[in-house]
């Protein structure tokens, strides 16, 4: 691990020198790139608008505010009780990206990370290396129509993160996503852990599965069918039993 802390004002950056040297609180903000735009995608895929590409090519960053998800996500948008440094959301998704993309896993290289605390509560960001030609598996399915090996390739994908015992707490057609070679990313690892195996790797295929049965909602002519739901599972217990 090549993690660096440095205490700020009111909380504290950790970050790897080996990717940014320098760091500073403007970094985490888009008036402290040269360059900023705020992802967007066709059916959701640009999330809750809390994401922006930063830098300049070839080497440009994915900076994430922590948002507040579902009801309690319109009372309170971005603050988090504070329990300390280690266990804001923003050091802990750091660190399991450094694990997990050290062990050659397709995750985004963690940058940076920060918190700022104001009394009980705190705000986080974190800073990715943004990984090339890689589109949310919602459009995939939409600019393409998939062939079984696809399917059957990403159910083989899934396993092989499961195996390595990593949760993913929202893993849905928005977070997992393709590159140009065709092989599956996982993105966005707010809330996600390493575990042992249990009922958790079962539960994250049903969201995942509910989540492209909403896309079809959204646009019937998706090209996603029960029959592909089933060569993504093939893959996946095909991959289990060669394991």
């Amino acid at each position: 691990m090549t993690e660096t802390v440095e205490k700020t004002a009111t909380g504290a950056i950790l970050y790897d020198k080996a990717i940014i040297n320098q760091i500073s609180e403007e970094r985490f903000t888009p008036g402290g790139w040269p360059h900023a735009e705020v992802l967007t995608g066709p059916l959701r895929s640009g999330g809750r608008g809390n994401t922006m590409y930063v830098g300049n090519v070839p080497r440009q960053f994915v900076l994430r505010h922590y948002l507040r998800g579902g009801l309690i996500g319109k009372i309170i948008r971005d603050r988090y009780l504070f329990s300390g440094a280690d266990k804001t959301r923003s050091f802990m998704e750091w660190r399991l990206l450094d694990k997990l993309s050290s062990n050659n896993l397709r995750v985004p290289r963690p940058a940076a990370a920060r918190y700022r605390q104001s009394g009980t509560f705190y705000t986080a960001d974190i800073i990715t290396v943004r990984i090339p030609d890689v589109v949310a598996l919602s459009q995939y399915i939409a600019d393409n129509n998939p062939d079984e090996a696809f399917w059957h390739s990403v159910g083989e994908s899934i396993y092989e993160f499961h195996e390595a015992g990593v949760y993913h707490a929202d893993m849905n057609a928005y977070n997992l996503q393709v590159d140009k070679s065709g092989l599956l990313w996982m993105l966005d690892f707010d809330k996600g852990s390493l575990r042992p195996r249990g009922r958790w790797q079962q539960a994250t295929l049903d969201r995942l599965h509910r989540s492209l049965q909403k896309i079809i909602g959204l646009d019937p002519r998706l090209n996603f069918r029960a029959a592909n739901w089933e060569q993504l599972l093939e893959g996946y217990f095909s991959a289990s039993r060669s394991a």
